[in-house]
């Protein structure tokens, strides 16, 4: 009975043990759903979302490109986000999901937009 989800936890929970935000250095999680893709920096500490962003924005979904542009789009917005809270390096955390597609391009508009990880 392991099917995907269950092992896609089992990935996430294995990252989480090595991973943690900070309020200096916070984690930027990625969540993947089949048509849109939410990023947030989090505050383990707190286990407070200092910011958010998704492909569900007023201005990423105006703009007819495809998934994997929307992803970059989400990068450069949450890059922004942080820039306007102080915050230049954070702790990626891909969610269980494989560095490939929709997640590296959220990656790479993060690190265009000025994020470290």
């Amino acid at each position: 009975m392991n099917d995907k989800s269950t092992a896609r936890q089992k990935i996430k929970f294995r990252i989480r043990k090595k991973i943690n935000g900070v309020a200096a250095r916070p984690r930027l999680s990625i969540f993947r759903s089949n048509a849109d893709i939410y990023a947030q920096l989090i505050n383990d500490e707190t286990g407070a979302t200092i910011a958010s962003v998704s492909s569900l924005g007023k201005d990423i979904k105006a703009q007819k490109v495809t998934k994997t542009e929307k992803s970059k789009l989400v990068g450069s917005a949450i890059a922004q986000k942080a820039a306007d809270l102080g915050i230049t390096t954070v702790v990626f955390d891909r969610g269980g999901y494989i560095y490939h597609g929709r997640v590296k391009a959220v990656a790479e508009g993060a690190r265009e937009g000025g994020l470290q990880f």
